[in-house]
């Protein structure tokens, strides 16, 4: 088995290296271990399913503080503990790297597929097979029985052709004791070294002949290129996951911020009810605002702690284990392109579009190959025998090349019958022109994508510019109010949520300005992943004392222009 994984995993760094950049290859498959094989054969496994009565339920008391029971839940999952892990972006793309199960996965079916290569490549490698038959024999005569002892060894060696038909030696070593004999207890023994052959002419003959073969490499480029695709989708979901963290964090910063103000504000509405200034309904109107904002920070904090715990299982962590979110520590430019560039990127670096591509190709040969089966049958066919000296001692080694026999023949069918092959000739023209059109819509699917990635930057970029400007009007807005004496506390409980919706808004959009970075270079083709599992930024991308170093990149067919300084 160390030497099956010792060829895998070179045949993996073969097709990895193809694809060039920062592609990487799985790591080495650890077999798994044996678990207790008690329960392997029993035919009834036993079930916990315990009736209700002996169930325990203890019911909790109405009356316990149940805001400070969700305060401790939440000041768990946001500050962690002095014993949480620490994760910051590139901390998180490790871990997902390493032990998410979804990336193991993927890992696999990219082995399986070098697997099933290294498979096909031994078929066609000389292949040796021993064979040794034992036979015990008894003839009777009037109660008295004769009996022998046989011994059948072949050994052969066979290797298929490269353009259709095989070629076989075979050494039969024959060997026969009588045991029980009214006169002579002989032993015979004798060999043959048979040299056989067959090649097809028509039907079978040529590279079609070698299609599992050649169908086989192929298909474990196809598996790289998916292998190398699935991590940069990894590290795009991953990432968004992890803004979308950062986002939830963010407003309950932001709805705290509310809260306390609101409460500040009650204290202050209670003061002029008690003096008289305000009618007492007015305090009643932030009291129950107080509540309300105590509700959406309920509502967020289980929300963060839902999408922590989500967040954990996906990096394949202990739902146990505390961690703490750190900031990005980086900040990524937005590229100045335009939509027609990006689409011409996307078609020349996509590796799915690739992979499309190479497997219509696969289709066209599989009609070409159909077209193939509707031949004629001619092949031809040879043998050469040279026995041992039938005369010889016991021993039966010599072989005796006067008494070679040879044969050399061949075998046409005409082609009465291939109604069901060229029933399947049809199937795959009808499978070609179906993967045509597939290929046709998959490719302007990606057309589509490249434009709307480049959109969503702009369109991302300008609600943030939106919500800042919001955010402003409403800080001058609320301050201007705190200043009257006689402010409405309506007007100000009003300006208090439309600040929190701007920023919320702003938390929101710089989520989507990231996100929508890392999915226009997935989109188009140009993100890459380096080993470890973290993000390989192209030249220019990352901003000053971003602590990223920028990553080589392919060269671009349409020169792009330098990128813009803006960026989250």
């Amino acid at each position: 088995m160390d030497r099956i994984d010792r060829q895998t995993e070179r045949v993996i760094r073969e097709r990895v290296s193809e694809l060039g950049g920062n592609a990487d290859g799985p790591r080495p498959f650890d077999p798994p271990a044996v678990g207790d094989r008690s329960g392997w054969y029993t035919r009834q496994p036993g079930t916990v399913n315990p009736p209700a009565s002996a169930l325990r339920f203890d019911p909790a008391a109405e009356s316990r503080d149940v805001a400070a029971i969700l305060d401790a839940y939440a000041d768990e999952a946001i500050e962690g503990g002095a014993d949480a892990l620490l994760l910051d972006l590139d901390a998180v793309f490790k871990l997902a790297d390493a032990s998410s199960r979804e990336h193991r996965q993927a890992e696999e079916e990219f082995i399986l597929s070098v697997i099933s290569l290294l498979i096909e490549r031994h078929q066609w490698t000389p292949r040796l097979f021993n064979d040794t038959t034992v036979g015990f024999f008894g003839d009777g005569d009037d109660g008295t029985f004769d009996a022998a002892l046989s011994v059948i060894n072949t050994l052969r060696v066979s290797q298929r052709l490269p353009y259709g038909g095989s070629v076989e030696a075979r050494w039969v070593t024959r060997a026969a004791q009588e045991l029980v004999n009214e006169s002579t207890n002989a032993y015979t023994s004798s060999s043959d070294l048979i040299l056989s052959g067959n090649m097809p002419l028509l039907r079978g003959a040529g590279r079609v002949a070698r299609e599992d073969l050649i169908q086989a490499e192929r298909s474990s480029v196809y598996a790289a290129r998916t292998y190398e695709r699935f991590r940069r989708q990894l590290l795009v979901s991953i990432a968004s996951d992890y803004f979308s963290l950062l986002q939830t964090r963010a407003r309950i910063g932001n709805q705290r911020r509310q809260l306390e103000s609101q409460i500040r504000r009650q204290e202050e509405t209670a003061a002029k009810v008690t003096a008289g200034r305000l009618n007492p309904f007015q305090n009643d109107i932030v009291a129950n605002a107080v509540k309300q904002s105590e509700a959406q920070l309920a509502n967020l904090r289980e929300s963060y702690i839902l999408q922590l715990e989500r967040f954990k299982l996906r990096l394949g962590l202990e739902p146990g284990r505390k961690i703490v979110l750190g900031e990005p520590g980086r900040g990524l430019r937005e590229p100045q392109i335009t939509p027609e560039e990006a689409v011409s990127r996307a078609l020349s670096y996509r590796l799915d579009l690739q992979n499309r591509r190479d497997r219509l190709l696969d289709t066209e040969r599989a009609v070409a190959n159909a077209r193939n089966n509707t031949l004629a049958d001619f092949d031809l066919n040879a043998s050469v025998t040279v026995p041992t000296d039938p005369g010889g001692d016991q021993e039966g080694l010599g072989l005796d090349g006067g008494d070679t026999a040879y044969s050399v023949g061949a075998t046409f069918s005409l082609p009465l019958d291939r109604k069901i092959e060229r029933l399947s000739l049809r199937q795959a023209q009808i499978r070609l022109e179906r993967d045509r059109r597939s290929f046709d819509e998959f490719r302007d699917s990606i057309v589509i994508e490249a434009r709307r990635a480049v959109r969503a930057i702009d369109l991302a970029r300008f609600q943030l510019q939106l919500a800042e400007t919001q955010i402003g009007i409403n800080e001058r807005g609320l301050e201007d109010l705190s200043l009257r004496d006689d402010a409405d506390p309506q007007a100000v409980l009003d300006r208090q949520n439309a600040l929190l919706d701007a920023e919320n808004a702003r938390d929101q959009a710089l989520t989507d300005l990231r996100n929508a970075i890392l999915a226009y270079l997935l989109t188009t083709g140009q993100l890459r992943v380096q080993p470890d599992g973290t993000f390989a930024a192209p030249p220019g991308m990352m901003m000053e004392g971003s602590g990223v170093a920028p990553q080589a990149v392919y060269p671009d067919p349409n020169d792009p222009p330098a990128d813009s300084p803006a960026g989250p």
